[in-house]
């Protein structure tokens, strides 16, 4: 069933490491890149809580509950991976991937859900690891190819002045919009979905009877009365969410830039290395994500989510002062394993502890707590390192790390949800 995360993560993997070197050649500046990103916060604050509540109450017994909303995500994302890298002005390229975003939150957030819905809670850790585990693979084909790519047609370096968009990057965009849509349909095809329950379709049945006008206002209703009524589990989770993804934007918009500061590496040279470091830790993530569902299980999701918080903060604080290309491998690793559990290990506890007929829904409003903070990173950071940070990327990345530390820290007052009762 998670096949088509393949396609969806390699995706995300080339906005992570080739989008912003693209705005770059484009001709934006460091201090623009937060605000030029802010695409992803605003698209998954929208988005993905909002067809969370619209699949969960649909259901066709040829189609499904969750699988229309796999493949009309695909079919934009797909789309938009084919003419990104044709993009001739920066604002063009930021409009592409305004698009892209929605394609892919349409994709994504049904596609936590149907873990949760097909697995029986002894399995969810199992399930949302392996998950992660093709979360590393999508993001390290990804960038394994930008790497290999410029490795064998890249050519004379590019003129960093001409502001034009190297023809070797473009190879890695049409691959994505292939498995975007390949993987997808795998999943559509061959994952069968299991039926709602009598109770189910009875609210499914009332919804479809309500006036057009009360349909489309049911979504946000759902919404409201699901933050009304959740866990405080998932309240303390925001505030881990708040430090942590705001990091990991930090990291995703300034590790290319940080390589021209501390190797003197031109954009090629520093696109080229972010590539291989961000394979590096998503080969970590492929490798330590089902290692860390026995880890789990013996010690409690909890401990594992707080020790990869610290490793991950911990690789930050230490790559800015490594000027060795090959040395800034072994941090990665570390990252990697953060990676892994921060991409499994929050979404099967709180998959444990929220109601059934509402999982779409609440699934969705844990990506507003991770969209949420990178909207705040985009508005806030750009002035933050013009003002306080030298306009530096390495003092970016350093203070990066001191908030994976801070969310760690948070992240040791979470109750198990296996002792929390619903209501709480």
């Amino acid at each position: 069933m998670n096949i088509g995360f393949l396609g969806i993560q390699f995706s995300f993997g080339l906005q992570q490491t080739a989008v912003n070197p693209i705005f770059t050649y484009l001709g934006a500046s460091l201090e623009d890149l937060p605000l030029l990103n802010i695409a992803g916060p605003v698209t998954g604050l929208l988005v993905q809580p909002i067809i969370g509540a619209i699949s969960d109450k649909t259901w066709s017994p040829k189609f499904g509950r969750r699988r229309p909303f796999f493949l009309i995500g695909a079919l934009i994302g797909s789309a938009c991976l084919f003419i990104f890298p044709y993009s001739p002005t920066l604002w063009f390229a930021v409009g592409m991937l305004w698009i892209l975003d929605v394609g892919n939150n349409v994709a994504m957030e049904p596609y936590r859900a149907l873990v949760g819905d097909k697995l029986p809670k002894e399995q969810m850790s199992f399930g949302f690891q392996m998950q992660s585990l093709f979360v590393g693979a999508g993001i390290v084909l990804a960038n394994a190819s930008i790497f290999l790519f410029q490795d064998w047609f890249g050519g004379a370096q590019v003129d960093e002045a001409a502001q034009t968009i190297p023809t070797w990057l473009y190879y890695s965009f049409f691959i994505g919009a292939f498995l975007s849509l390949a993987t997808i349909l795998w999943s559509v095809f061959k994952t069968p979905e299991i039926p709602p329950t009598d109770e189910e379709f009875e609210e499914i049945n009332k919804h479809k009877a309500l006036p057009l006008i009360d349909r489309i206002k049911s979504p946000f209703t759902d919404i409201s009365q699901a933050i009304k009524e959740m866990p405080k589990f998932m309240w303390k989770l925001s505030g881990i969410y708040l430090f942590q993804w705001y990091a990991l934007f930090i990291y995703w918009q300034y590790i290319m830039p940080m390589f021209k500061e501390t190797m003197g590496f031109d954009n090629d040279q520093a696109l080229s290395q972010a590539a291989k470091m961000n394979t590096t830790y998503n080969v970590s993530t492929m490798i330590f994500a089902l290692l860390l569902v026995p880890l789990a299980l013996r010690w409690g999701g909890k401990k594992v989510y707080v020790i990869s918080l610290f490793l991950t903060g911990i690789a930050m604080l230490v790559i800015p002062h490594i000027q060795d290309a090959t040395l800034v491998i072994y941090p990665m690793i570390l990252f990697g394993i953060g990676w892994a559990a921060m991409m499994g290990i929050p979404y099967s506890m709180v998959s444990k502890i929220v109601p059934t007929e509402r999982r779409g829904v609440y699934m969705g409003i844990l990506n507003m707590m991770i969209v949420i903070p990178m909207g705040i990173q985009t508005l806030t950071f750009g002035p933050i390192i013009k003002n306080f940070l030298d306009n530096s990327a390495v003092n970016a990345i350093l203070l990066g790390g001191v908030f994976f530390i801070i969310s760690g820290i948070l992240a040791m007052r979470l109750r198990q949800p296996s002792m929390i009762k619903l209501e709480d």
